[in-house]
């Protein structure tokens, strides 16, 4: 009998192309089995009208992939990785993560145009993003949007924002990577956790060793270290705390930004060790920066 793999996605474009990305490397590794996907709106995609940590947070994007999950309605999913809760349930184990796209926030502007105006209001939907674009752009009037990409971007040319700030990861995808009119370094603009990388996820005690080949070592430590810090001080889509690991010659970076609560103090620092101590490294910068100790440089 053929074997049957289903994979469950979110249903829009840009959600659906990621997950075909997952479907393309099953059909070639094993062109003898029926690769399908169930796609499916989300609590997060349908409310609109108000900021994720209004309506519940990131497990809005998930709640209905997960259900499918334990119904068994489909054997995997796949998400932005950056878009799952940092508490992931026990039953639902990540099982692997993709090579990282661009993990930069990009700067776009209206079709046509090639500068920022001086009263262009910049749209965003995190708050981590504002905190930073507030450093980077002072004068400029930020203002949260919602929707998926493409909602976004006719915002933008319909006059709506004046200019947006999106992940750099997602256009590319898209094959829009011509909208793009600056990039911000990971050191202007620290990128969410996870930022660039698809996560899949399965059942616990299922065989999915056939997804070896898909996963990327460097992208699950960096992401076990960003999830890490963020986890650590109880970081979710409401929260300004955000970090990003980078990996070289074995070793890894990690990058964080903590907000102090009671004071708005805006903390950033590093701390790099082994690239087998991931999950420490993110647990001890965590630490160091709630913990008021002075920020690296």
């Amino acid at each position: 009998m053929k074997k049957r793999i289903i994979i469950g996605s979110r249903d829009g474009k840009l959600a659906v192309i990621q997950s075909v990305a997952v479907a393309e490397y099953l059909r070639n590794a094993y062109p003898e089995w029926e690769i399908a996907l169930l796609t499916m709106k989300t609590t997060g995609d349908r409310i609109l009208d108000r900021t994720l940590d209004q309506i519940g947070g990131k497990g809005l994007f998930v709640k209905e992939l997960d259900a499918a999950l334990r119904d068994k309605r489909v054997d995997l999913t796949v998400h932005s990785l950056k878009d799952m809760p940092m508490e992931i349930p026990e039953d639902l184990p990540l099982l692997c993560c993709s090579p990282r796209e661009d993990p930069r926030d990009v700067l776009v502007l209206p079709a046509g145009k090639d500068s920022l105006a001086s009263d262009a209001v910049i749209g965003t939907s995190s708050l981590r993003r504002q905190l930073q674009l507030k450093k980077l752009y002072p004068e400029q009037k930020i203002s949260t949007i919602r929707g998926n990409l493409q909602t976004r971007l006719r915002k933008l040319d319909d006059g709506e924002f004046g200019a947006l700030v999106l992940a750099a990861a997602g256009l590319k995808r898209l094959g829009l990577e011509n909208r793009i009119s600056r990039y911000f370094s990971v050191e202007e603009m620290i990128p969410a956790a996870g930022q660039g990388i698809l996560g899949v996820q399965g059942r616990q005690h299922e065989d999915y060793s056939y997804l070896a080949g898909f996963g990327d070592e460097d992208s699950a430590a960096s992401a076990m270290a960003e999830r890490a810090y963020v986890r650590t001080l109880n970081g979710g889509c409401s929260s300004p705390v955000c970090a990003h690991a980078t990996i070289r010659d074995g070793r890894i970076l990690l990058r964080g930004l903590y907000v102090e609560e009671k004071t708005g103090i805006i903390r950033c620092g590093t701390q790099e060790g082994a690239i087998e101590e991931a999950e420490r490294i993110g647990i001890l910068l965590a630490a160091e920066l709630s913990g008021k100790k002075e920020a690296k440089t």
